[in-house]
């Protein structure tokens, strides 16, 4: 362990208000853990009432200038942040794994290249963004105005924290809102990095706002807030029913994105190969720590025994070490916390009766990493559709497999839970995959892939996986309110 006087030498990330980057107001810090070794590494403001206060005034001042600057001009500012983030794009690769233990490899990917893509993306959408026009019969003519709702709070998620950020923060300054941002305070040093990258390029101040500590404080402050018309949240579904709660007091416009309990379903007439590698990545990647994927693998019965050799192989191969390692699939999970939460879901699924196939352990490593949150890939057999760990989402490295006998069969199954984010569909048979895919509830269907992602694309969630829609014009559309002008022809 760090000794206690060694705190006060680490880095201190600072929130960043009005333009500037700032310690908290009661001067309170959060340790910063490296999942990687389980050591400290870095301090978080521990922000309080006061400290999300002032941004929201910052941001509240800001918005009268911000929302009347030009498309194009705000444009400018996004895509000179995304080109700074590009020029940078190592440093931030090795800060977004050291702080989340994903591996760098997957960072240099997956996080970093898609956090400017997003910044340029939404940078371009917004020049495309049409408004209507309806005619009535030459006695008058309607035409819709696009406007930005105020202060937005955004709240991001520690399992893709830059990419998710981004995701966010894009499409509310791009529509012309000023933003309160909060990143999770488990993963914070991108989000700060980006702040130190705002500076840099000159965005006007209270603007954008970063203010990091405790959901519970910083979150729950934000939407209660009354001069924080707007909210948009992604993370589990429990906060996300008390963001619910305290928006809908005053009808805030809100985007919930939630958790998901993904089916994975393998038809007998699969390309069984290409079905192989893709469970494998929904199941594995980023330790399994993202909403999509593909916890639930549900197996016709015909290739079952088959199919679970092959996985079981392929799993154990896996490496699981050190994040900076290219030859390891999988890294630390984010947390100790979360990690012991894993490693009782996969204890309670053993006194469930759940045969653990591969996996279910802890793995200590060696060395300077023998404290840090290691989690063996987990294979469970023989538990039922209504069993905890089957209806619950894991958020780690940990799938169950289900045999099913056909398509009516395995529809039922894969809707027998409360969520409804996305789900995978394996099969030749291009027919039955449309069938299926329309039975299926979840707001996202792969046919023959998983994770293929058109920033166009509409995402959220069914049921408990959240409400509102998120990606391309969604996006704008959320982040804007929608006015009608109607002119009388004389």
């Amino acid at each position: 362990m760090v000794e206690e006087p060694l705190l006060y030498k680490m880095k201190k990330i600072k929130n960043y208000i009005d333009g500037k980057l700032v310690s908290p107001f009661e001067n309170s810090y959060i340790k910063n853990y490296e999942p990687r070794t389980g050591k400290v590494y870095s301090l978080i403001p521990e922000s309080k009432n006061k400290d999300v206060e002032n941004a929201i005034k910052a941001a509240k001042k800001a918005f009268v200038k911000w929302k009347n600057t030009t498309k194009e001009k705000r444009a400018e500012f996004l895509i000179a942040i995304a080109n700074e983030i590009e020029k940078q794009k190592e440093k931030f690769i090795k800060a977004e794994s050291r702080d989340n233990g994903k591996p760098e490899w997957l960072a240099a990917k997956v996080d970093i290249p898609r956090a400017s893509q997003n910044l340029k993306f939404f940078a371009s959408a917004i020049l495309n963004y049409e408004s209507k026009f309806h005619e009535m019969d030459n006695s008058a003519i309607n035409y819709t105005l696009k406007q930005p709702v105020g202060v937005a709070g955004c709240i991001s998620p520690w399992n893709l924290p830059l990419y998710l950020f981004t995701w966010k923060i894009a499409p509310a300054l791009i529509t012309g809102n000023t933003v309160v941002a909060k990143p999770s305070e488990i993963t914070p040093m991108t989000a700060y990095m980006f702040s130190e990258l705002c500076i840099k390029v000159g965005l006007p101040k209270g603007v954008l706002n970063i203010v990091h500590g405790y959901g519970e404080v910083v979150g729950e402050y934000l939407t209660k807030h009354v001069d924080v018309p707007i909210i948009s949240f992604t993370g589990g579904t429990e906060t996300g029913k008390k963001i619910a709660n305290n928006t809908s007091k005053m009808f805030k416009k809100v985007s919930l994105e939630l958790g998901g309990k993904n089916p994975n379903i393998i038809f007998d007439d699969c390309d069984l190969n290409l079905a192989l590698d893709y469970t494998i990545k929904a199941s594995f990647t980023n330790q399994g720590q993202i909403c999509l994927c593909g916890s639930r693998i549900f197996i016709q019965k015909k290739i079952y025994n088959q199919f679970k050799k092959n996985l079981i192989k392929k799993t154990s191969a896996l490496k699981v070490g050190d994040p900076k390692n290219k030859k390891n699939f999988l890294g630390a999970v984010v947390s100790k916390d979360h990690m012991n939460k894993i490693l009782e879901k996969i204890n309670l699924a053993k006194k469930e009766g759940g045969k653990i196939l591969t996996g279910g352990k802890r793995k200590i490593i060696k060395g300077e990493l023998k404290e840090g949150y290691y989690i063996e890939p987990t294979i469970i057999e023989n538990l039922k559709n209504d069993s905890f760990i089957n209806q619950e989402e894991v958020f780690g490295p940990v799938v169950c497999i289900i045999p099913f006998e056909n398509e009516k069969d395995v529809i039922k199954l894969a809707n027998d839970t409360k969520y409804g984010l996305s789900s995978s569909i394996f099969t030749k048979d291009i027919d039955k995959a449309h069938r299926v895919s329309r039975e299926i509830n979840s707001g996202i269907v792969w046919i023959n892939s998983w994770m293929i992602r058109d920033l166009r694309i509409p995402f959220g969630g069914m049921k408990q996986s959240g409400v509102g829609r998120e990606g391309g014009f969604k996006s704008l559309d959320f982040f804007t309110e929608t006015k009608n002008v109607c002119i009388k022809i004389n």
